[in-house]
């Protein structure tokens, strides 16, 4: 399928849910990754709170701050010319009021650039998803496994398992929708729970561990590219051995400026 030209926004994620077009979403955290990304056609580029363990070696993503959620997703915006930039609002921007999240959201927009906020949470934060959508900030939704609540889930633990979870995540889904989200990821559910709420929630659905029926999908780039030796989710498939490659090149490099290999005559400059 061939792809359009023009800029993908936020309203154009519903088009591409009409045409029976997958959304293909990819996290970004900086400006080469991004370009690159952009480049061969990544619908919508995720500046994620997963951040804070992939890039900053927390443990959770709970201690990352709007200021630096603001300064990677300046890089990724910059670079992208065609996805649509998400910039995940972190834990705490989006807990206390929707002024409060909303002033988070003109932070975000105004200073980075992204298109779109992202924030967790179901029906809890619907109220506060109409607030930012009536005032022009496109907003996508995330429900199931939320990492931001991963306190209080115990763990990264799958979500809607068994007849009563399964119904709260169903009903976090539509009434995020509801509220006018542009999109709803969905993490670590059930496969059929995740292909009911994309037939039954009307906005785009893009998943991570909630089946193939989704809209879309997304994954952590550094999951993706085999560059993060943490721990890997079942939902994960790792499409490159980066950290093995960049290891072995490292490695080269180390071995060549030990013996005197590099730089040779073709790395120097010459005199007049």
């Amino acid at each position: 399928m061939s792809l359009d030209a023009a800029p993908v926004t936020a309203p154009a994620l519903a088009r591409f849910k009409a045409e029976g077009r997958k959304i293909v979403t990819v996290t970004a955290y900086d400006y080469p990754f991004a370009r690159l990304f952009d480049q061969v056609g990544v619908d919508v580029l995720l500046v994620g709170d997963s951040l804070g363990m992939v890039v900053q070696g927390q443990e959770t993503p709970l201690p990352v701050t709007l200021d630096e959620m603001i300064y990677h997703a300046r890089m990724v915006a910059r670079a992208a010319r065609r996805a649509l930039v998400v910039m995940d609002l972190p834990f705490g921007a989006a807990q206390i009021s929707p002024e409060q999240t909303m002033a988070a959201a003109v932070r975000a927009m105004q200073e980075s650039g992204c298109g779109a906020v992202k924030l967790e949470g179901g029906a809890v934060m619907a109220e506060t998803i109409a607030f930012l959508t009536a005032r022009g900030i496109p907003v996508v939704a995330h429900v199931g496994l939320t990492p931001q609540s991963v306190r209080a889930f115990g763990g990264f633990k799958v979500q809607g398992r068994g007849a009563a979870a399964s119904q709260r995540v169903l009903d976090d889904a539509l009434a995020v929708a509801q509220a006018g989200a542009s999109a709803i990821v969905l993490e670590g559910i059930p496969a059929a729970l995740g292909a009911r709420i994309t037939a039954e929630a009307g906005c785009p659905t893009i998943g991570i561990g909630a089946g193939a029926q989704c809209d879309g999908q997304v994954l952590v780039m550094h999951d993706l590219l085999g560059l993060y030796d943490g721990v890997r989710p079942k939902f994960v498939k790792q499409y490159l051995n980066g950290g093995q490659l960049v290891s072995n090149a490292i490695t080269q490099f180390a071995d060549e400026v030990r013996s005197g290999a590099f730089p040779s005559a073709e790395h120097a400059f010459k005199g007049e």
